[in-house]
């Protein structure tokens, strides 16, 4: 078997001296990955091939979908071929056109993948460039049958055709691809924990990626379940919306030996088609900060019929980011505890931690998950680890089978630090060249120290650099209390507000007739409060109705008088509402009216009478606004505000040192001056 994948994946590659100048480089992956895939299936064909010629002419005037399941039984395989021709007998005119009839000899489902390539376009670019022979005669000399290079062999030559791909797209690349390393660690923290389980004999478990894109993350499950345990299997399954990451991901998935009608075409969120199927496994890198417009009815219909049945019971998130929908459609497939639940490593960005407040849709989310005790771990990734964006990001690993010492509890890892002063802290290396916005990536010790911290599932020591951190999920919990204060008015007349009140009543009036010079009629309460001594304060609400109660107001008329005369004064008389269910409690003032988020494990009544009365000795607990899950006073919120549990304050430098790198810059500023004036 072939051992050195890299050279073989190099040798591969090495084409693409062929198509230097007529191609750019951001092409060669559109050309190698498809003529690597032509050439592993027919390689793989080779032994059954004159078989399947001879059933073939036997059944093909059958109906097509007869015709595929009995061919597919004579090749022994999930793909056949029934055309006579391969990359060695093409001929040497009309290459094209026999190059095409080949490819479309194929089964359904490889030949899917070839026109998702857009193969057939890139046939004829080749061809107008007069490489489309010389590139088929390359290929055809390249050993890839099964007998010199195996299903695992040939999946890690295909991953580093792709990672090429990936590095040569540069800065489209992250649309379509997650970095190694990263894909790497977030495969080897969802998996660790089922180490034991993984290297039982016979094994068979699902691995599944609903932002499939070239088929990374399955890939990576796959390498890591054959690393423990050769015998184990991993049925891949996922989904992809854009049509040339789904055709690599396709085939990649089909020269490992997978059943590639578990690779599904199409938008996740809006039509799933895995639907009622559940895994043992769960990886995904979603877009970040994607907004899900297009898509927001059928999301929100389901949210509302089917509530928890569906997949978005818990809320939906704002719609300019649609990250956690991917969380909540991965939770919704599951495996239920009692089948021996499974595991989800989802990459995010940072505003689904904290984004949105006590009984927003991101707040409920976090809710569920917490609440259901999903949350394993959270590590925060150093920024600049992607192809196209720097933006720091969080990878959330998730269990419904929690070991017994994680149950109720959350690890934080920071593995984010980047110590320009004790770089031995940092996780992260920079790279010698930047491809796009990734600058940086994690090496295999700092891949290693991170999933052994999570292994460890310890705190870090005191007096150490703090990277590990574990609380009871409650700890990211907390009620949002509605705290009033009394309404209390005072009235000052004076002829200037008088007047403003004449001629902010006029202005309305003008807006109907705007010929108008002056009101008709004095307005309602004019002249009772011009009789009133110029700077009268009236110190009570009931007082001030008093003097214009003459005037018959109406309610509206009274309130648009209080409004516009009553001012906020903490010495005046307190309101009492006059009417309704509630009247003679004290009226609150809505303008005062506040909010304090109580931390979930404390008495809001005990934290109320230490951290409020003290200020507002008047204020109380509206004790109307209840959570609608428990019934209890206040709205249960909550947020993981990472950043806060790792933040360590730092001195300012002292201004001797201030005052000193200031002198040393402006000598070499006036040492600069003299030598352009010399």
């Amino acid at each position: 078997m072939t051992e050195n994948f890299s050279s073989t994946a190099a040798f591969i590659w090495s084409v693409a001296d062929l198509l230097r100048g007529d191609f750019k480089q951001s092409q060669y992956g559109r050309i190698i990955l498809p003529f690597t895939l032509l050439r592993r299936l027919e390689c793989v064909l080779e032994d059954k091939k004159e078989i399947v010629l001879a059933k073939y002419d036997e059944v093909k005037y059958m109906p097509p979908e007869a015709q595929e399941q009995i061919l597919k039984h004579v090749a022994e395989l999930s793909f056949y071929n029934t055309s006579k021709m391969d990359l060695n007998h093409l001929g040497e005119t009309g290459v094209g056109d026999n190059l095409e009839a080949y490819v479309r000899a194929f089964s359904p489902s490889a030949r899917e993948i070839f026109e998702h390539f857009d193969f057939y376009n890139t046939l004829d670019k080749l061809a107008e460039a007069d490489l489309l022979y010389k590139v088929a005669k390359r290929f055809a000399n390249t050993d890839l049958h099964p007998d010199s290079i195996d299903n695992h062999h040939m999946g890690l030559v295909f991953e580093e055709l792709i990672r090429r791909f990936a590095e040569s797209s540069n800065e489209t690349a992250g649309e379509h691809f997650t970095p190694r390393d990263i894909v790497h660690l977030t495969t080897s923290l969802t998996f660790i924990e089922d180490n034991d389980v993984l290297t039982q004999p016979g094994i068979v478990r699902t691995i599944y990626d609903p932002t499939a894109g070239t088929g990374g993350f399955l890939s990576s499950g796959m390498e890591y379940v054959h690393e423990m345990n050769e015998k184990a299997k991993l049925v891949a399954f996922g989904q992809e919306l854009n049509p040339e990451s789904y055709a690599i991901c396709k085939a990649d998935m089909l020269v490992k030996g997978q059943d590639v009608d578990n690779i599904k075409l199409g938008n996740t969120l809006s039509n799933d088609q895995l639907i009622h199927q559940d895994f043992s496994y769960m990886l995904s890198n979603p877009p970040f900060g994607v907004d899900w417009k297009k898509v927001q009815k059928i999301i929100n219909d389901e949210h509302k019929v089917k509530g928890y049945d569906g997949r978005f019971g818990p809320g939906l998130p704002r719609v300019s980011d649609g990250s956690l929908l991917f969380l909540l459609h991965l939770i919704s497939k599951m495996h239920s505890p009692s089948e021996g639940g499974s595991r989800i490593g989802i990459i995010l960005n940072g505003s689904p931690l904290f984004t949105g407040g006590a009984g927003s849709g991101e707040s409920e989310i976090r809710r569920y998950v917490l609440e259901h005790d999903l949350l394993e771990a959270i590590i925060a990734l150093p920024t600049d680890m992607f192809y196209n964006t720097g933006i720091a990001t969080y990878i959330w690993v998730l269990s419904n089978n929690k070991p017994a010492h994680r149950k109720g509890k959350v690890q934080l890892i920071n593995a984010s630090t980047d110590d320009k002063e004790n770089p031995e802290n940092n996780f992260n290396a920079s790279m010698r060249k930047s491809l796009g916005s990734k600058r940086k990536y994690l090496p295999d010790e700092s891949i290693e120290k991170i999933v052994r911290l999570f292994g460890e599932f310890e705190a870090s020591p005191e007096g150490t650099k703090q990277v590990s951190k574990i609380f009871d999920y409650q700890d990211f919990g907390y009620r949002r209390i509605t705290v009033e204060r009394p309404l209390q008015l005072s009235f000052t007349i004076t002829k200037e507000k008088l007047d403003d009140y004449y001629q902010q009543l006029l202005e309305a009036e003008r807006n109907k007739q705007p010929d108008l010079t002056d009101l008709p009629d004095p307005p309602i309460g004019y002249a009772e409060l011009s009789t009133l001594p110029e700077g009268t304060t009236l110190m009570s609400r009931d007082e001030f109705l008093k003097v214009i109660a003459p005037a018959k107001p109406s309610a509206a008329n009274k309130k648009a008088l209080v409004k516009f005369f009553g001012e906020h004064n903490d010495d005046a008389e307190i309101c009492y509402i006059d009417s309704g269910k509630n009247k003679g409690e004290i009226e609150p003032n809505p303008d005062l009216r506040d909010y304090e988020n109580v931390p979930l494990k404390e008495d809001i009544y005990a934290y109320f009478e230490r951290e409020v009365k003290p200020h507002v000795p008047l204020a109380w607990i509206d004790e109307t606004k209840r959570d609608e899950k428990d019934g209890q006073v206040g709205i249960v919120g909550y947020e993981i505000p990472f950043n806060r549990h790792f933040y360590e304050y730092k001195p300012p430098r002292r201004l001797k040192e201030i005052d000193a790198d200031l002198d040393k810059v402006s000598a070499e500023i006036m040492q600069l001056l003299q030598e352009v004036h010399s």
